[in-house]
């Protein structure tokens, strides 16, 4: 494990997820190495740090590029991989690919410190503040993200060095984020986050959310691909996934804790002005509808879909 500053520099967030053990296993990172002249690099992590992490399939970067970066990372592993003790950080020196490399069209020489260095010129280059910027706006404002709220924000990218703490304040100050036309279809962990928070849940352990995270097709930590998992209405709102949350909100809806809730405050999440017929209809109307089944209906219903 590490600890991420996410309210740091972009640049001390991306070394401590190269460095951690856990990033080393799952990229293969630990087993990128030179032993002899006929090795080839692992270009597993190299890979994703330019495509997921940095610059985006189009940020510029050549099949070269990947290559040489793998070369540079070579000998990046972790001890206590096995159990024997605390997973740590470790350059070894001897699995390390010696010689000049070029990334992006800037040389780089041999050891630990040049990789660092390679990691520090990605954050800088103009590529990742759009690849950044463009995955904020997206996650935070719609699914497609305004071209000006993106550049905005790529510039203060730009401008901090990757300030994370500044990069937030200025999505927060955004006026694209406050349109009342710009939503986000909820995630299943989104989902059963507001569900939690409607109930005045004051906490659940991670045991608790396994199988229903598996259930709503969002198993925890546990994406398909090093891409994690998707951030846009289609990848969630297909009919299977709709129906699996009405029948979680159904079965959830007849546990005790649910059982004595009032669905009409759960109105106050919905502004009656956009609320649909059946969000309205669970929560403020027919009282002849059992109280858990409204709960269920406003829980299930497609304004309570969105963020």
């Amino acid at each position: 494990t590490c600890a991420l500053p996410i309210f740091g520099d972009f640049r001390t967030l991306l070394r401590a997820s190269a460095v951690s053990p856990a990033m080393l296993w799952y990229l293969d990172g630990r087993v990128n190495r030179r032993n002899r002249p006929s090795d080839k690099p692992n270009e597993n992590y190299a890979r994703e740090l330019l495509e997921l992490h940095t610059q985006g399939v189009h940020g510029g970067y050549t099949q070269q590029d990947v290559t040489e970066l793998a070369r540079l990372l070579t000998g990046w592993t972790s001890d206590g991989l096995d159990g024997s003790r605390v997973p740590q950080f470790r350059f070894a020196a001897e699995r390390h690919d010696s010689g000049r490399k070029t990334v992006l069209g800037a040389r780089y020489g041999e050891g630990e410190a040049e990789g660092v260095k390679a990691i520090r010129a990605l954050c800088r280059h103009p590529s990742t503040a759009t690849f950044v910027a463009t995955k904020l706006v997206r996650h935070f404002v719609g699914d497609e993200p305004p071209a000006a709220a993106v550049e905005r924000l790529s510039k203060v990218f730009r401008d901090t060095e990757g300030d994370l703490r500044a990069l937030s304040r200025a999505l927060v100050e955004m006026p694209e984020a406050w349109d009342p036309g710009a939503r986000k279809f909820r995630t299943p962990q989104d989902w059963l986050t507001a569900v939690g928070r409607a109930l005045q849940l004051p906490s659940a352990a991670a045991e608790a959310l396994v199988l229903p995270l598996r259930q709503l097709r969002q198993p925890l930590w546990s994406p398909e691909s090093p891409k994690g998992f998707g951030d846009l209405q289609r990848d969630w709102a297909d009919p299977d996934a709709l129906l699996n949350r009405a029948e979680f909100a159904r079965s959830l809806a007849r546990r005790p804790f649910a059982r004595t809730q009032d669905p009409a405050p759960l109105a106050t999440a919905v502004p009656e002005e956009t609320a649909d017929g059946l969000t309205l209809a669970s929560l403020l109307g027919d009282r002849d509808i059992p109280r858990a089944e409204r709960v269920a209906l406003a829980f299930a219903s497609p304004n309570f879909q969105w963020r």
